[in-house]
């Protein structure tokens, strides 16, 4: 299933992590056509996990509008495999500049265990949290991820991040304002397949900068996270080979 948004395929340039035959659950028909003209086959549409957690918990959250404050600020970040390049207190120090009101850092769980990186923002007066560990499909860590990041994302007025990502999509979903500026940031070995920041300007120029139109967002994050390809409780057993359970 495609973690993220992803402006390639829906999952990393090889096929080394997946075994040939095995379905790829994704969800948006951008990224089927853009796999199917790379040769790769069984995509199947459901959208974003995102939105059945808003189909099932609609009020998770939820704030009366007028009691949203501030921005939550997401630097990209590294993952167990790669670190990412960059000043975060310069980071930081833009980031005071734009924002008029309190601000949120939400940084990934390994940038986050770094006490010069959540240093940098704190001494900007930020409030700084992590949504946690995103766990593995071997134990039970972060189930609760996205349910967090609803919450947050729902007391907030704005949503921004240095590079165009699920967390602004998510944001834009339900109800935020987005902004994309600052360092984008680098990885390490960043792979030339998907283009850079100079493609992602390309494709999304209007969803670039500290102001971003609303409607335009909303509109975008709809496509991007499959709002109309989400599947019924009977779909989703078909597609995963989950049986019904019996009754005793």
């Amino acid at each position: 299933m495609q973690h993220g948004w992803n402006y390639l395929h829906g999952f990393p340039p090889n096929d080394g992590w997946c075994s040939p035959g095995y379905p790829r659950f994704i969800w948006s028909d951008v990224l089927r056509r853009r796999g199917w003209s790379m040769g790769r086959r069984d995509h199947y549409l459901i959208g974003a996990p995102w939105i059945y957690l808003l189909d099932k918990e609609p009020d998770l959250g939820r704030l009366p509008e007028d009691q949203r404050e501030g921005t939550i600020w997401y630097p990209f970040h590294g993952w167990e495999k790669s670190s990412v390049q960059g000043d975060h207190a310069r980071l930081a120090a833009e980031i005071r500049e734009v924002e008029t009101g309190p601000v949120t850092v939400c940084l990934y769980w390994l940038e986050y265990g770094d006490a010069a990186i959540r240093q940098a923002y704190k001494a900007a007066g930020f409030r700084v949290i992590s949504h946690g560990h995103k766990g593995t499909r071997w134990d039970g860590k972060g189930r609760d991820f996205l349910r967090g990041q609803l919450k947050e994302l729902r007391r907030h007025r704005r949503v921004a991040s240095n590079r165009l990502g699920s967390a602004l999509f998510y944001g834009a979903s339900v109800g935020c304002d987005i902004a994309v500026y600052g360092d984008p940031m680098q990885y390490e070995d960043e792979r030339p397949e998907y283009g850079g920041t100079a493609r992602r300007m390309r494709l999304w120029p209007d969803l670039h900068g500290v102001q971003v139109d609303r409607d335009l967002a909303r509109e975008v994050a709809r496509s991007e996270l499959g709002f109309e390809y989400q599947a019924g409780p009977e779909e989703l057993r078909r597609l995963f080979g989950w049986r019904k359970a019996r009754c005793a």
